[in-house]
């Protein structure tokens, strides 16, 4: 399979107990590059960083290296995807000196956001006017789950997220162009690990949306125990022989 697969976790840190899977050398930037393919930047959701952060980042990760950078939460929790158009224009022109190595945006939303066809369909137009590439969706109220032609129409698919408040919400949908698994952990979020059994199946199910042809994601956000980077290191075994 030769199609696009990004494995990698929120953030970049190196824990102590992987360590020795990475370079000794570097910043910890680019010993995690060194053996992940790309990153969730979570931390553009809080703050905004400056155009030539982004730039020294991706001059210091491989060309094959991708980022996903999470969309602010003024945008989301605040405006509400609503009167918003000078902060996207702001954030846009920040996270986008990332180049070509800015692989994917990623919207999620408040758990109190319901549906509102018109509202989406207005915030998704105006996004697409100004950025062409990847975008993806985790919305986590269930009226979301009308939303999907709409998502299809403006090619943003919706996120498999585990867990998901949402009825059927660890399955992808939307756009099929793009999969994106994000793994928060669970039963207990952020925290647990995922055991082989579950890794087997998450990669099976990475390989079938290779063979569809899908650019395909999977992040793992159970930073809070340490295990998103031992749970991205497996998965990219597993996957190895195949991808």
């Amino acid at each position: 399979m030769s199609r696009a697969v990004y494995i990698g976790t929120a953030g970049w840190s190196v824990p102590r107990e992987h360590g020795a899977m990475f370079p000794d050398t570097g910043t910890h930037l680019q010993r995690y590059a060194a053996q992940l393919s790309a990153v969730e930047i979570n931390s553009s959701f809080y703050r905004p960083h400056q155009p030539q952060t982004y730039r020294r980042w991706a001059e210091s990760v491989p060309s094959t290296f991708r980022f996903s950078v999470k969309i602010p939460k003024l945008i989301t929790h605040v405006q509400r995807l609503q009167n918003c158009e000078a902060l996207l224009d702001e954030f846009l022109a920040q996270c986008t000196q990332l180049g070509d190595k800015l692989g994917c945006l990623l919207i999620q939303l408040p758990p109190s956001l319901a549906y509102d066809a018109e509202v989406a369909a207005g915030f998704f137009r105006m996004l697409r006017q100004r950025y062409e590439g990847s975008v993806v969706l985790e919305p986590r109220h269930e009226t979301w789950r009308a939303a999907n032609g709409l998502l299809i129409e403006q090619r943003i698919a919706r996120v498999a997220a585990d867990p998901s408040p949402i009825t059927g919400g660890g399955v992808a949908s939307g756009w099929s162009g793009v999969r994106y698994w994000r793994l928060h952990g669970s039963p207990r979020i952020y925290y647990s690990d995922y055991e082989l059994s579950r890794l087997q199946v998450l990669a099976a199910q990475i390989q079938a949306s290779v063979r569809a042809g899908a650019e395909t994601w999977c992040v793992f956000d159970n930073t809070a125990g340490g295990f998103a980077t031992g749970n991205a290191l497996s998965l990219q075994a597993l996957l190895k022989p195949s991808v």
